[in-house]
């Protein structure tokens, strides 16, 4: 396993190289983070059927925060018309080494996680268990070729661990035109 500062002085080389964008005066915990940032074309599908749309990951706040901005976009079938989904997300470092992100949808949800970033390119967030009510995970996973992967799960009220799939997709840097 890599030591940590190589993970960083790595990130900075590629940063230089405009390989990937920096995150100034990153907060400890929010480093490994740096593959999201960016515009991000997206298309999947699952449970709601499937959609086109796309992302945002954002440093804001002096760096203090990632801020993701979201849409899909579902066509109509015979049994519904057409939709979109908007969503917010700010993920940030409650205290070095934790992560946490709170998540906002057009349909009312609030999503409460807590995040780990397993590889330098790996990012799992997971709701707290709550009685009674579904625990939800998102994970996106960079691929070596440069395609973003995402998964959202739910598991049912009583099994916080019986995951299933409700939602996937792949996305792609959009170009910069540069």
């Amino acid at each position: 396993m890599m030591p940590k500062h190589w993970v960083a002085v790595a990130a900075l080389v590629a940063s230089c190289l405009g390989l990937l964008p920096v995150l100034a005066d990153t907060p400890a915990g929010l480093e490994p983070l740096q593959f999201l940032l960016g515009d991000w074309q997206a298309e999947g599908g699952g449970q709601p059927g499937a959609a086109r749309g796309g992302f945002t990951f954002d440093a804001s706040l002096q760096g203090r925060v990632i801020v993701r901005t979201n849409y899909a976009e579902y066509a109509a079938t015979a049994a519904k018309p057409a939709t979109r989904h908007d969503d917010l997300m700010l993920i940030y470092a409650s205290e070095p080494g934790e992560l946490r992100a709170d998540y906002y949808d057009s349909e009312g949800h609030v999503i409460r996680y807590r995040g780990s970033a397993p590889t330098a390119s790996a990012l799992v967030l997971v709701s707290d268990i709550v009685k009674g009510a579904p625990r939800f995970r998102l994970t996106y996973k960079l691929r070596a070729d440069g395609v973003l992967e995402g998964q959202f799960e739910i598991a049912p009220p009583g099994k916080p661990e019986g995951f299933g799939p409700y939602v996937t997709w792949t996305s792609r840097r959009k170009s910069t035109g540069k």
